[in-house]
């Protein structure tokens, strides 16, 4: 007697699972791909938040260093002279915090 043979074939619920397996399989790399690229704008932004926070650093410094030189006492004196006022040393009180 000849035996038949069975061909494997694939059913209906196998069918529909594969179906929703590679829907899921492309929807996951979609994914992916969407949040490395947020993840990627994210970073972009902080590191030009990060170099403008130097920048204002060295302009905060730069100006920091001109109030300074300006109110330096050599200066005063010298604005005070210009002026034609007198430098009066007892007028002077020092208030401590």
């Amino acid at each position: 007697m000849a035996k038949k043979k069975n061909k494997a074939r694939i059913t209906k619920g196998e069918r529909l699972l594969y179906f929703y397996a590679t829907i899921a399989f492309f929807l996951m790399l979609g994914l992916k791909i969407f949040c490395g690229a947020s993840i990627g704008e994210m970073k972009m932004s902080i590191e030009e938040k990060r170099y403008n926070i130097e920048e204002q650093q060295k302009t905060n410094e730069s100006l920091t260093m001109q109030v300074n030189e300006l109110t330096s006492f050599e200066n005063v004196q010298k604005v005070v002279k210009e002026m034609g006022l007198a430098y009066n040393n007892d007028n002077i009180i020092v208030i401590d915090k």
